[in-house]
């Protein structure tokens, strides 16, 4: 079933999560870690692999420390470098002594191969054992199976030491917590215990010898480290000596878990499904609600002391849906049935206008007029300046190109419905917005405009982003800039289109002329411009500075556009209108010392002024 690995991993990453929750203490004298690890390269100071003459010091060393037995989760396959150290170490080996082998399946199209690699015949020739160190890894790379070989590294050492170990098929592994919970010393420590530890430290203990390092030392990159049940909790990898040293007190204690059958699941599903339809047998309520919340709580709560105490993990994920399920059909029914109304206009209008006006609209439906009326609206077109450069610049990586607009969108269109707006549309990296429909909205205006600031705003946090990723992967940063036109005037706005498909849209000359105000910003510098209707409507609520009066297409007569220029104050809005007049009269000198000062105080509008200047150049030569 198409279901069954993402269920499976949930069911899985829950018995992470309650395997690990106040888990059982480790046993007592369990296995000693000797570790392979950053402070022993560091007092050796030898590369990896070590030689073999190194690891027969270790084994005689720790034989001599009382060691009880000794595996040595390392592959010695191959002869090394120095024959010398390989007699040396075939020499300290004995039956005390277990050695890695490892254990693969390759799988291809036409078969499957069982790769098995033993160490070398020399190195077990005085009655050392070979247990094989290979675990098997959930689909999601997490170790959560006990190893269920009969020759694998922790049963053979339990059987050098004198026990049978019993080895069940399909069990999961207990945690015991964190890295480094078994006790650790150092490779180099346990060389020479007599100066390092504490005395009688390795007597009548096993002893596993392995890798612990943050980084491999493996000639071959793999680091002997896994993700277990552990890991969702502290993010921490445990190494492969402290997972079979977990391994061994798993089966020498019978702590490993056992999972339900499948049949024991399949009964504990329908059962729960069967409590839930008693459970809205009467009806729903709060009643049901309490008691449905209750009943999953006492189904997890299960499993758990289940898993703690009887060793037996049963997933309680099917049942506990199972139960939801059925018990909120019903209400799920009803609800459907007395907000049939609300869901449909909710559904209409919530991708274009503020969830506000959807739940008033959603209380009071009469107030949607569907077709088209005439309303006073501000209109707002919003649009990437250079997008013509970016896409050529990310022409081989279109779905970045579509990821960068999306993301750019999308605080635009949250400043949209933030502020009161109705999105229309977007026309590719453009969007358009009005305000006043379908709900009134005396100050739309001012809530239009406001809305042109904050998205320059949100496109200064974008570009912060996307400077920082940049600089993450040693790019060119990537910035954006946007221009938006904003106009007040008559339109007709309602549902547009045809009778299989139509969209709530605005329609009218001063939708036009908004959008050639967009198209204006980049003529004159600035990132806002707004239409003289919309200035008449704000300029006593914004710092609002004209700049100039333009014909654009379509227009007979000139039209006067302004910006909003924060923070500036009044005399020197002042100061500007009373040059703009001198400019529209033919007064302005080129060489106006008012030109120098008002584009110190209002920087944003330098090149405006430059402009003007040389306009005036030309009309006084």
């Amino acid at each position: 079933m198409p279901l069954a690995g993402p269920f499976k991993l949930i069911e899985a990453r829950l018995f992470d999560y309650l395997s690990t929750f106040h888990p059982p203490a480790r046993p007592a004298n369990g296995p000693v870690i000797v570790a392979i690890d950053e402070p022993s390269f560091s007092e050796l100071n030898l590369q990896w692999p070590w030689p073999r003459g190194l690891h027969a010091e270790l084994i005689e060393a720790l034989r001599a420390a009382g060691a009880e037995a000794i595996g040595v989760d390392i592959i010695f396959a191959e002869p090394s470098a120095s024959a010398e150290g390989d007699k040396a170490l075939a020499a300290a080996t004995g039956p005390d002594v277990v050695l890695a082998g490892d254990e693969t399946v390759i799988r291809t199209p036409q078969a499957d191969q069982l790769v098995r690699t033993e160490p070398m015949p020399l190195l077990l020739e005085k009655g050392a054992t070979v247990g094989l160190a290979s675990v098997t890894l959930d689909n999601d790379g997490t170790l959560r199976r006990l190893p269920s070989l009969d020759d694998g590294f922790a049963a053979t050492l339990l059987r050098t030491i004198g026990e049978t170990p019993d080895i069940p098929e399909g069990a999961l592994l207990q945690s015991f917590g964190a890295a480094r919970s078994y006790p650790t010393v150092s490779y180099y420590q346990a060389l020479d215990p007599e100066n390092f530890l504490p005395p009688g430290f390795f007597r009548g203990r096993t002893v596993i010898v392995g890798l612990s390092l943050q980084a491999s030392a493996d000639a071959q990159g793999g680091a002997d480290s896994f993700a277990t049940s552990q890991t969702v909790r502290d993010g921490r990898l445990l190494a492969g000596a402290e997972v079979q040293a977990t391994v061994l007190d798993n089966l020498r204690h019978g702590l490993f878990i056992t999972p339900a059958s499948t049949l024991v699941s399949l009964a504990a599903t329908l059962g729960m499904a069967c409590l839930g339809g008693l459970l809205v047998w009467r009806g729903t309520g709060w009643q049901t609600i309490l008691l449905a919340s209750l009943g999953v709580l006492g189904l997890f709560a299960g499993s758990y002391l289940f898993l703690r105490f009887g060793r037996i993990y049963a997933p309680p994920v099917a049942p506990a849906l199972a139960f939801l399920f059925v018990a909120s059909a019903q209400g799920v029914r009803d609800y459907a049935a007395e907000r049939r109304l609300r869901r449909g206009i909710t559904r209409a209008f919530s991708q274009y206008v503020s969830p506000v006006i959807v739940e008033r609209l959603a209380r009071d439906p009469e107030r949607l007029k569907l077709g088209g009326e005439r309303r006073t609206l501000s209109i707002l077109f919003c649009d990437v300046r250079g997008f013509t450069t970016i896409a050529e610049r990310m022409k081989n990586d279109p779905e970045a190109l579509t990821r960068l607009i999306n993301r750019l969108l999308n605080p635009l269109s949250a400043v949209v419905i933030a502020h009161g707006g109705t999105i229309d549309k977007y026309i590719g990296d453009a969007l358009m917005a009005f305000w006043n429909a379908p709900l009134d909205d005396p100050d739309h205006a001012l809530h239009a405009v406001q809305a042109g600031l904050a998205m320059n705003d949100a496109l200064e946090a974008l570009n912060a982003e996307l400077a920082a990723e940049a600089a993450a992967k040693g790019e060119e940063p990537l910035s954006l800039r946007i221009g938006v036109g904003v106009n007040t005037g008559d339109c007709v706005v309602g549902n547009m289109g045809s009778d299989m498909r139509f969209d709530y849209s605005a329609l009218g000359d001063a939708v036009n002329l908004a959008a050639r105000l967009e198209g204006e910003t980049k003529n004159f510098g600035v990132e806002l411009l707004v239409g003289e209707e919309t200035a008449r409507h704000i300029r006593d609520r914004l710092p609002l500075a004209p700049l100039d009066r333009i014909k654009v297409k379509g227009k007979l007569e000139p039209v006067e556009v302004s910006t909003v220029l924060a923070g500036a104050d009044p005399e020197t809005l002042e100061a500007h209108r009373t040059l703009l007049e001198d400019f529209w009269s033919g007064r302005l000198d080129p060489e106006d010392p008012r030109l120098f000062l008002l584009s110190t105080r209002l920087p944003a509008l330098d090149a405006h002024y430059e402009q003007l200047a040389r306009r005036s150049r030309l009309t006084v030569d």
